[in-house]
């Protein structure tokens, strides 16, 4: 039997919003979807549907570079914390679930380690990439947030090292041409260009491009 809080409605930014054709009268006044009460309704009401938990094992990530004829390009899951946008190797996710309670660790000796989180009865680490990459989330933007942001806590693995972060939004796997690829600007601070390989063009914006390996070889020297 279908859930009754399943939502359904008219996701009219893809078809005549920013994201579409832009015929949508509402711009005008608008200017943006995310202004627009259209949106923000239909915002209000994904948050009261129920959120599954998404196993991103289940998608295709076997051939993570795959050669088309506008030639070589990687898979990413895209996501933003705060006003920046990031991603990282569509292999390394394993699952993206609802925010839940982060229990503080006492004695901590990184700043960047938040906790750990209980993720199907697995106790992980959790871990803030913002304070790990030097920039700290808009205070006020966090005590103003728009009803379109979703929060998730993002799984990640390699080998048998396993760790959480929380996100602000996640928009989702896509492929970025590896001919995109532009070295780090010189104005990153030390942090993130120690853990960024590469930024890309996305939608009419900049996208960090995080190095797994690095991250990783980071969390472990915190908790050591």
């Amino acid at each position: 039997m279908a859930d009754d809080r399943t939502v359904a409605f008219d996701d009219c930014w893809n078809r005549i919003g920013v994201r579409g054709d832009s015929s949508c009268e509402r711009l005008v006044e608008y200017v943006r979807c995310l202004n627009c009460p259209v949106f923000e309704t239909a915002a209000a009401r994904l948050l009261e549907r129920p959120i599954p938990l998404v196993d991103l094992a289940q998608h295709d990530v076997s051939a993570p570079t795959q050669h088309t004829s506008q030639g070589a390009s990687e898979s990413f899951l895209i996501f933003r914390i705060g006003d920046e946008w990031l991603a990282q190797p569509t292999p390394i996710f394993k699952r993206i679930v609802q925010t839940r309670p982060i229990h503080t660790l006492p004695h901590r000796q990184h700043r960047a380690v938040l906790g750990v989180v209980n993720v199907q009865g697995e106790l992980l680490v959790c871990l803030s990439l913002a304070h790990l990459l030097g920039f700290e989330p808009d205070i006020a933007a966090c005590d103003d947030k728009a009803p379109h942001d979703l929060p998730r806590l993002l799984v990640v693995s390699r080998a048998e090292e396993h760790a959480v972060f929380p996100v602000d939004q996640v928009d989702g796997v896509h492929r970025i041409a590896l001919s995109t690829f532009c070295p780090p600007p010189a104005t990153l601070s030390h942090a993130a260009a120690s853990h960024t390989h590469a930024v890309a063009p996305w939608r009419g914006m900049t996208v960090g491009l995080l190095d797994a390996d690095a991250l990783f070889d980071t969390l472990n020297r915190s908790l050591g």
